[in-house]
């Protein structure tokens, strides 16, 4: 048994429980596996609680993705193109992922080959800083290309 205000060493359990009421704390079992098994006397709401913030904590320093979408149609112009690629090269420099989509309106659907096309060359235009995560793909009216922002070089 360890604990605060505890000698450490082998007790029976009743002693143990014993100890543990005796301070108005818990005898909780850590390493049941070991021989012989090894309790802590602690306060288990404190301990729930202190693990609880420190998983907050953990998860609130994670990373949180940010997904851009960046919207052309079939018939995109050279300068429409350009003017959007420099904001999917801002949005890939500040770090969050960029969803490039033709969308197709009406009949617009049977240029499906334009629509490729055209997210190839903005993939390959944006190939210095993103990777490609996911290839042109079909899903109803949009195609859409998945871009992951590439690490920067320090």
């Amino acid at each position: 048994m360890v604990g605060e205000n505890v000698e450490v060493g082998v007790y029976p359990i009743s002693q143990a429980l014993e100890l543990a009421v005796g301070q108005s704390l818990d005898l909780v079992e850590i390493s049941p596996k070991a021989e012989p098994p090894v309790c802590k006397i602690i306060d288990y709401s404190k301990f729930k609680y202190e693990q609880k913030k420190k998983q907050k904590e953990i998860k609130s320093k994670a990373a949180k993705t940010v997904i851009k979408e960046i919207r052309f149609g079939p018939n995109t112009d050279d300068h429409d193109f350009n003017f959007k690629l420099k904001h999917a090269i801002n949005f890939l420099q500040e770090g969050a992922k960029v969803k490039a989509y033709v969308h197709f309106i009406g009949r617009t659907i049977v240029f499906k080959e334009r629509g490729e096309i055209l997210l190839l060359k903005f993939a390959q235009a944006v190939e210095e800083y993103a990777k490609v995560e996911q290839l042109p793909k079909l899903e109803g009216k949009r195609m859409y290309v998945m871009l992951s922002p590439k690490a920067s070089k320090k």
